[in-house]
């Protein structure tokens, strides 16, 4: 147990399985808190949480919701919030376990904490813990916050589930998919259900989108959860499932069109690869462009670099899309090959062009330093991407290392984790990737960023990875409390967070 651990979440819990049935008996209770913990600036709409909260609402269940995100003192917020209520179960999303970034590295698990103790300091409801960053560490999180319940993977029927169990006084805990809660025995877990087809409701009216708008420069939709691609470092399959998972595209232009309704006009997808599968893709543009949205509002969104052809591109502008973030990761044929990507260098090249020919602009996100790394390979990725001139071009230097990944099993094949020197971590001890926890490949020399910036040479289309020095200048793209990017959109930018920065750097037009 790391320093940063001890003596977390080993509190007693106030609901569980050896405690008197009539615990509640004498308390009203007779409704769902959903609290949004993510306080990360520019502010990012909950929609998991509003999906979680309209499927419960449609259920028959009275749903209320704190937001602290839009909260100017949250804790005034909270205490007269929960003090004012009487809930049945209080249900906390938790989206980011770290910021992902190195050399910040900033780990918000001990801040979930610290608020799972003020709600106990205020109600005796039970807490559920929920979230895509929370399912990838979900037993972990549970008992080192000291929740009574957490949620892994899709949240919306489970949560009907468990708040039912509760308002009946049952505790059929092993019939709520992906749940997580103590007995006498410790910590124990359900599957997660990854239904075929997601059904989520399309209001959106749930949480103040206007107000993550007007903060957060656009807002999110989603069309599908999982993915069946094996990259090498990617825990998108942990939190999501192992396929892709698709919503029915009327349901999804429904919900596109209600946040039009309410004057938002700038959107992201949040798919991890939108147009993976194709088909999927390629029938939402098409019930979009039949409704004429792509006339209403402008989206962006995250693809995998193949499969993307002409018809998907012209599809994609028509139908509104304005920019396209891929997955790059590389253009040296041997780190394609260790990442697991299934496109080439020539893929790459292929969708920038097909970008231009369609008028959306266009980022690749690198991912330097993994496994097998060298100064000629980062080299080749760099001059290449050079070369095809996309808009922008992330240099990621350093890769988060989730369990469960391949990533994880590369690293083992090196030898033991603890004595593998291209680790990079804030915390002392042993190797422990609950924690932020990074890997750099060690051929790229002690000074990685500095390798990496000489390559890049002054290009102002590469957001460039920092040096590990404390006093280095800001000049990577993390979003998380990225002062320019607020004030950009304070002062009216919107989009992307990649596209907001391009211009500040090239002007609209550059």
């Amino acid at each position: 147990m790391s320093a940063l651990q001890e003596g977390a979440g080993t509190g007693a819990c106030p609901y569980t399985l050896d405690l008197p049935r009539d615990l509640y008996a004498g308390t009203m209770l007779a409704m769902l808190t959903l609290i949004n913990t993510n306080r990360m600036v520019p502010a990012i709409g909950p929609i998991g949480l509003e999906y979680v909260g309209e499927s419960a609402a449609r259920a028959g269940i009275e749903v209320d919701v704190l937001d602290l995100a839009l909260s100017e003192d949250p804790e005034k917020a909270l205490r007269e919030h929960l003090l004012q209520r009487s809930s049945t179960l209080i249900g906390l999303t938790f989206r980011n376990v770290d910021d992902c970034f190195w050399p910040s590295a900033q780990w918000f698990v001990p801040e979930l904490a610290e608020l799972v103790q003020r709600i106990r300091r205020l109600s005796e409801a039970p807490i559920v813990l929920g979230g895509v960053g929370f399912s990838v560490f979900a037993e972990q999180i549970v008992d080192y916050v000291g929740a009574d319940f957490g949620i892994r993977g899709d949240g919306e029927q489970a949560t009907i589930s468990l708040y039912r169990q509760l308002e009946q006084n049952r505790q059929e805990f092993e019939a709520v998919p992906g749940l997580i809660w103590r007995d006498e025995k410790g910590i124990r877990s359900n599957q997660p259900s990854w239904p075929a087809e997601i059904v989520l409701p399309a209001k959106r009216t749930m949480v103040d989108n206007r107000a993550y708008f007007a903060r957060g420069g656009q807002c999110g939709f989603e069309t599908k959860r999982g993915c069946n691609r094996q990259c090498l470092y990617c825990a998108d399959p942990l939190a999501k499932g192992p396929v892709p998972r698709s919503r029915k595209s009327a349901e999804i232009a429904d919900e596109i069109e209600s946040l039009a309704g309410q004057g938002i006009d700038v959107l992201h997808a949040c798919d991890a690869e939108f147009n993976v599968p194709r088909s999927h893709a390629l029938a939402l543009c098409e019930e979009m462009i039949r409704r004429h949205i792509g006339e209403k509002v402008r989206w962006y969104a995250y693809l995998a670099v193949t499969p993307f052809d002409a018809e998907l591109a012209a599809a994609m502008r028509k139908a509104g899309c304005v920019g396209i973030n891929f997955t790059g990761d590389s253009a040296s044929e041997a780190m394609l090959s260790t990442y697991r990507q299934p496109h080439r260098a020539a893929d790459l090249a292929t969708a920038v062009r097909l970008c231009r020919e369609h008028g959306m602009k266009v980022m690749i996100d690198l991912l330097l330093g993994g496994p097998g790394e060298t100064p000629e390979t980062a080299a080749e990725t760099i001059n290449f991407i050079k070369q095809i001139s996309p808009d922008c071009a992330g240099a990621s230097l350093g890769i988060r290392v989730y369990p469960g990944t391949g990533m994880v099993d590369a690293l083992k094949r090196e030898g033991p984790l603890n004595r593998n020197p291209g680790f990079r971590r804030k915390y002392t001890g042993p190797i422990d990737l609950f924690m932020p926890t990074f890997y750099i490949s060690p051929a790229l020399g002690p000074e990685p960023a500095r390798l990496i910036k000489d390559l890049i040479a002054g290009d102002k289309r590469f957001f460039e990875p920092m040096a590990e020095h404390p006093d280095a200048a800001v000049t990577d793209h993390n979003y998380n409390d990225n002062t320019e990017l607020v004030e950009a959109i304070r002062q009216g930018a919107r989009g992307a967070y990649w596209d907001i920065l391009r211009q500040l750097r090239h002007g609209p037009g550059g």
